[in-house]
């Protein structure tokens, strides 16, 4: 667990492109992630066309680094046949979670950029990658070779945690 506490947003990457066992093992810490009522509502689309990943790295005012990024996740959540269909935000929360955790643990970095629930960016993730109707954009997650490093800022704060004895 020391992904945790050792976790950063990382911006900038090494000209290096990533293995594809290592992306394999990324996507499938994030199928492991609990799901309400084990819906598993995700799908995942691997980017590393150059194009795709310019224009994606335009859908919002915080994804420019995206455009030096190697690959960029897609993370997007079935719309139909899901028994829970509400919480399908909050288990693509917890996978993209799992996914930047086992980004971490490989010597890889990365940052998640929101799509969901800004419903202009899902509709441009949705065009650029051309998505079946029947799936909505979740996430952008992009990842490679660190080409930065610094320390994890201390989150915690113990005036945060109440007592209910």
């Amino acid at each position: 667990m020391n992904s945790i506490f050792h976790r950063i947003s990382v911006r900038k990457y090494e000209n290096k492109m990533v293995e594809k066992n290592k992306i394999l093992q990324i996507l499938r810490a994030g199928m492991q992630a609990p799901s309400a009522c084990n819906q598993q509502p995700w799908e995942f689309y691997v980017v590393t066309n150059p194009d795709k990943i310019q224009a994606l790295s335009e859908i919002s005012p915080y994804s420019s680094c995206a455009a030096g990024a190697p690959v960029l996740l897609v993370s997007v959540y079935r719309k139909n046949g899901l028994t829970a269909p509400e919480f399908a935000p909050i288990d693509m929360a917890i996978a993209q979670e799992n996914i930047w955790l086992e980004t971490d643990a490989l010597g890889l970095g990365g940052v998640w950029f929101g799509v969901a629930p800004n419903r202009k960016r899902m509709d441009t993730v949705h065009q650029i990658m051309d998505l079946p109707e029947d799936v909505e954009a979740f996430a952008v997650f992009a990842l490679g070779y660190p080409a930065e490093s610094r320390p994890q800022q201390n989150r915690y704060d113990e005036r945060r945690i109440h007592f209910i004895e």
